[in-house]
């Protein structure tokens, strides 16, 4: 009598992680995320979209392997071309990219106003805009891209760019009033604080001014991006507990009814908070929403 075959190995999953930066970095690095389909490639072409919400955060993106394409917003003449490192500033409306094969993307997320003082980026000008890392930054952060595209694991990568980090962010603590302080859950309001605190001309209009240089945008529109992702994570919260209720949700965020709430979710995320409950957990497209926290 034949022995039964073994059971097939289950198919490999997309690796998509959300890795923490080390403390003394804290203010300075939101996270790192990584996506990786190389080990297990994606067959339906909706699945390797990848759905990015409007965000008050900046970023470096690192395209270990693969490319992307712009799927929305549409490209329009000034849209810059794909490059394998990309400089990006914060987004005002939510963006879908498309990922032609497998792909393994590394990336940093980085407070506004971090890349402000480390750079002398002027961020207004970075909204809703994009570009290479070496058509922006000089020689130096080229040769620190080059380090973190050749290292062997992204826990290497994560490396890489941390000591390269770690003296610039020291000095511009120093030199910078925007960037001081430690890590806290609402970056916003500390923000504002720190506006406010910062030198003479306290005016309402001068702080506004001081957190538009630093952030990019005017306080309302950032009090309204980090209102919609502590949204998500209570609502997602709720979900895990089994006590999901929007109505809730809504009224704890300070949304004045649910129809508020599930417009702005619309605006920053392109979808309803009902469709980012069940599309996270099931839809490889909405991988982003399943790890943030």
């Amino acid at each position: 009598m034949s022995e039964p075959l073994p059971a097939p190995a289950p198919a490999p999953n997309p690796i998509t992680r959300l890795l923490a930066p080390r403390l003394s970095l804290a203010s300075c690095v939101r996270a790192y995320i990584v996506r990786s389909t190389v080990q297990a490639p994606l067959a339906d072409p909706a699945q390797r979209l990848n759905r990015f919400p409007a965000t008050p955060f900046c970023a470096i993106a690192w395209y270990v392997a693969g490319e992307a394409e712009l799927v929305a917003p549409p490209r329009g003449p000034d849209t810059p071309p794909w490059q394998p490192v990309l400089l990006l500033g914060p987004q005002t409306q939510p963006t879908v990219t498309y990922n032609p094969g497998p792909v393994h993307l590394f990336m940093v997320v980085l407070f506004p106003q971090a890349l402000h003082a480390l750079c002398g980026l002027e961020l207004p000008d970075w909204v809703d805009h994009w570009a290479g890392l070496s058509d922006v930054l000089g020689p130096r952060w080229a040769a620190m891209s080059d380090a973190v595209l050749a290292a062997p694991d992204d826990e290497a990568r994560v490396a890489v760019l941390e000591s390269f980090l770690e003296p610039l962010w020291q000095q511009a603590r120093l030199s910078h009033p925007g960037s001081t302080g430690s890590v806290a859950g609402d970056w916003v309001r500390r923000l504002a604080v720190q506006a406010a605190a910062a030198g003479w001309g306290r005016g309402v209009r001068n702080i506004e001014r001081r957190i538009k240089a630093w952030a990019g945008q005017p306080m309302r529109r950032l009090r309204r991006l980090r209102r919609a992702e502590q949204s998500f994570l209570d609502a997602r919260e709720a979900v895990f507990a089994g006590k999901l209720s929007w109505t809730e949700v809504a009224d704890r965020a300070g949304y004045a009814d649910q129809a508020h709430f599930s417009r702005e979710t619309r605006e920053v995320t392109g979808a309803s908070p009902s469709e980012i409950a069940r599309l996270g957990m099931s839809d490889e497209s909405y991988w982003l929403y399943r790890i943030w926290a």
